[in-house]
């Protein structure tokens, strides 16, 4: 009786390994890269006190009650150039003195616009001898897992699970096919799911050492919480980078060069970028988009990582989410088995 060891799918599985360790490009975009993202994105949104809005006054009465408010940097300015403050974004509002009052020049589809609107007419009301009807009060929070910096790493997460399952698969396969290395497992007597099955296996010894790296250092360094089950955060993991695999095997089975591949690649993970929510909540889409958002593989590896991470959710309360992954793992393999071609 053979042992394991001599199994083919154990040798091409060690193969698989030792050569994605040989590449030293690919062990920076899968160790390195989501770790400086994370730093970036961690200091560009970190907490801190709320900024000082810069606004216009055409009055010195109108900038005296504008600068009581401590979060308004306000001057002194005709309306015409104001206006083109306004147009040049050195100001966010212009607050325009009437005859019949205050007339507030912004743009309301800027938040921070909307923010100086609310403070300066705060002020301005105050300044005049309104009254507050009710006396009210601050109870501050910063709470970790309220975040951006905790919002955004299950994002990270997904988006580097599948960009290493896809790119790193994906990219081997191809390699072998145009350098007619593949031509050479033909004649061999190992069936074709066990050298798909290799790629896949060879990912999950890869991806412990890529998760415990990634989320070791978010918790170590912003404090990010694990509200949930570690344990089935690593198998929520598993599913989600052998659902990427599985894809990137469907892609790889039919392209012949590299440039055809990284097409394919590109045009797969190019919506998921934009429409799954990585810095984002994909909720901001319309309506009539959210079918199609949710349907895709990184959305909802994302909220199910996000459900885990930050709402303490089990399995069982991310059931659609995790279907979908189930869904596309297992029409992936089953599509690449049937038109995978050695040549």
């Amino acid at each position: 009786m053979s042992s394991l060891t001599d199994s083919s799918l154990f040798q091409l599985t060690v193969t698989r390994f030792k050569l994605f360790l040989r590449e030293p490009e690919a062990l920076f975009w899968v160790f390195v890269f989501p770790i400086l993202l994370a730093v970036g994105l961690g200091i560009a949104f970190r907490n801190r006190p709320a900024d000082v809005l810069d606004v216009g006054a055409t009055t010195t009465q109108l900038a005296q009650a504008l600068g009581a408010d401590k979060g308004l940097r306000t001057t002194v300015t005709d309306e015409v150039q104001g206006a083109h403050d306004l147009a040049t974004g050195r100001i966010l509002l212009l607050a325009i003195a009437r005859d019949s009052g205050v007339v507030y020049k912004y743009d309301d589809t800027n938040p921070d616009a909307r923010s100086a609107r609310l403070l300066a007419d705060r002020a301005i009301q105050k300044a005049a001898g309104q009254k507050d009807a009710l006396t009210s009060s601050n109870d501050l929070i910063h709470e970790t897992g309220a975040r951006y910096i905790d919002f955004v790493v299950p994002g990270l997460l997904g988006m580097n699970l599948m960009g290493s399952a896809i790119w790193g698969l994906g990219f081997s396969i191809v390699e072998a096919r145009q350098k007619k290395l593949l031509k050479r497992y033909v004649a061999s007597p190992m069936p074709r799911w066990q050298y798909l099955m290799s790629f896949l296996l060879s990912r999950l010894l890869l991806l412990t050492i890529e998760v415990l790296f990634f989320l070791g250092f978010a918790k170590l360094v912003f404090g990010v919480p694990f509200r949930g089950s570690l344990l089935e955060l690593g198998a929520l993991c598993v599913l989600t980078s052998l659902s990427f695999s599985t894809l990137g095997l469907l892609i790889a089975s039919r392209a012949k060069t590299m440039e055809a591949a990284s097409g394919l690649m590109n045009l797969a993970m190019l919506p998921m970028w934009i429409l799954s929510g990585v810095f984002f909540s994909a909720t901001r889409f319309p309506a009539l988009l959210q079918p199609l958002v949710r349907a895709l593989p990184l959305t909802a590896a994302i909220d199910a990582l996000r459900g885990n991470m930050l709402q303490g959710m089990n399995i069982a309360q991310m059931t659609a989410p995790v279907m979908v992954l189930i869904a596309w793992l297992l029409v992936c393999f089953g599509v690449s088995l049937k038109i995978f071609r050695w040549r």
